[in-house]
């Protein structure tokens, strides 16, 4: 069987399909061609009848008629014959417009697969050289790294004054305040001090609210005018 149809068996499923599809291609062209040539007799065949027809309209003799509708009896029979062949043809180009219809799909679908498994041997490469596990333990890497950087700036933004402060005990404080409150800072507890201004008690000028204190006088003065 293979033998009369050509086919081998070392081909592709590829190359039988193109080699399928290039004879039946060649095979359409010949029933196209076949098909015009029915076409062309039969309308010659029309041609001759439409002329017979008009000779017996024009002839006034009955024997006149006579071979002429014979003749028109064979143009009939012979035209129907080739209408039948060109309809058979007609049928068997239908046929295989059919089933050149069906092998282009199949060659479509073929090509479909063909690129869904090269795109799944392609995704299978990819996710292959991914570890889960791997990928899994670099999050959770990740994820301490963030909560170590959230502990360091929380210890960068704790107020180490604040943490001095409270290594003074109460013994210290007394002693610093008992010191504070023999100096003499001469400072009205009541006065604001503006942003940026000199307090009073750093300024030469004695402020208006304080009197003069009286200037003592020198003792050496004082023995002179004695």
């Amino acid at each position: 069987m293979n033998r009369i149809f050509g086919y081998n068996r070392g081909k592709s499923h590829d190359q039988l399909l193109q080699d399928s599809s290039k004879a039946m291609d060649q095979a359409q062209q010949g029933l196209q061609n076949r098909i015009s040539q029915l076409d062309t007799q039969i309308s010659q065949i029309n041609f001759q009848l439409q002329t017979l027809q008009k000779k017996i309209a024009t002839s006034k003799s009955t024997l006149g008629k006579k071979p002429l509708k014979q003749q028109a009896l064979k143009l009939l029979n012979k035209r129907k014959q080739l209408e039948s062949m060109r309809d058979s043809m007609d049928n068997q180009a239908w046929s295989m417009t059919q089933a050149q219809m069906t092998s282009d799909n199949l060659k479509n679908t073929m090509v479909t697969v063909n690129a869904l498994k090269s795109t799944n041997k392609a995704l299978k490469s990819q996710y292959g050289k991914i570890d889960i596990d791997k990928l899994q333990d670099m999050q959770d890497e990740m994820i301490d790294l963030i909560e170590q950087g959230d502990e360091l700036q929380q210890v960068l933004a704790t107020n180490t004054i604040g943490n001095d402060l409270e290594d003074i005990d109460e013994a210290d404080l007394d002693a610093e305040l008992d010191a504070l409150a023999e100096e003499d800072f001469n400072v009205d507890p009541t006065e604001e001090i503006s942003t940026g201004a000199v307090p009073s008690y750093l300024s030469n000028n004695i402020p208006d609210f304080i009197d003069e204190e009286p200037q003592e006088e020198d003792p050496t003065k004082a023995l002179e005018n004695a």
